[in-house]
């Protein structure tokens, strides 16, 4: 079994070495010191298809796990195909991707720590985005900079994250795509902030499947978090939307797939 193992992994290795990138050209990358995380980031840029000849400004999507986001040679189950998907919609919209740290994805990707699975240092990487990456990408680039045209975006960890960036930071994220949002990793801690929150105007739209596990808690987490936010403000305001896949399975599929309704549903 474990000589299995270690076969499986050396032959995904060589996949991955001989893959061709399927990134297109509006695509680019840098890399970026990250103090507050000790380390550097490695960051992908989407770049709309009229930016060079246009004087316009852009909203910005802040997206996790850039890895898998517009190359499948990168990606570890599959890309979201990002980068075609705005092309053919003509998006006018720049995508910043920022890689996760590998085997600290956890650490950056989790609010709280947990008992089992430790982490807790999100609040390192949301300072890293809002003051480091974020005064770098509007200085470089044709941004617009307020709250309403800043939008948060990620699926399972970073789907939390992005739902967490929007509590920690109101006036930088406006909006924010959750997508299967790992709430059970720190439920306890995630509910009692959103509950102590006095004023919630992020736009949010929520999305996951009916099929992420075992049990119903994913629907189920969604669904009560839906209910809190709403206690909080109008439904009327039409500020929330979600989505419930009925077979949507926790994977790169069901979020690649929803990823264009997300983002026509918050506008940009």
């Amino acid at each position: 079994m474990i000589r299995q193992f270690y076969l499986l992994l050396f032959l995904f290795a060589i996949t991955k070495s001989i893959a061709q990138s399927t990134a297109s050209k509006q695509v680019s990358t840098f890399d970026i010191e990250a103090p507050q995380l000790q380390t550097s980031k490695k960051i992908w840029v989407y770049l709309p298809k009229n930016y060079l000849t246009s004087q316009k400004k852009y909203s910005v999507i802040y997206m996790h796990d850039a890895q898998n986001l517009f190359d499948a040679k990168t990606s570890y189950a599959g890309e979201w195909n990002i980068d075609e998907k705005l092309d053919s919609l003509n998006a006018e919209v720049i995508v910043v991707g920022i890689e996760h740290g590998n085997e600290k994805r956890i650490e950056e990707l989790t609010p709280f720590k947990n008992a089992k699975y430790g982490g807790g240092k999100t609040d390192n990487y949301l300072e890293f985005i809002v003051k480091t990456l974020k005064p770098q990408i509007d200085k470089t680039y044709k941004t617009k900079v307020k709250n309403r045209n800043t939008i948060i975006m990620g699926s399972s960890l970073g789907g939390l994250t992005s739902f967490y960036a929007t509590l920690k930071y109101p006036e930088v994220f406006g909006k924010s795509a959750v997508f299967s949002p790992a709430f059970w990793i720190n439920r306890k801690e995630i509910f009692e902030l959103a509950e102590k929150t006095k004023k919630l105007k992020t736009k949010y739209y929520f999305l996951c499947g009916d099929q992420e596990g075992d049990d119903t808690s994913m629907v189920d987490d969604l669904n009560k978090m839906e209910h809190l936010i709403n206690t909080k403000r109008c439904y009327c305001l039409n500020l929330n939307e979600k989505k419930i896949v009925k077979g949507g399975k926790h994977n790169e599929k069901l979020w690649r797939d929803g990823f264009v309704e997300a983002i026509l549903w918050l506008g940009f």
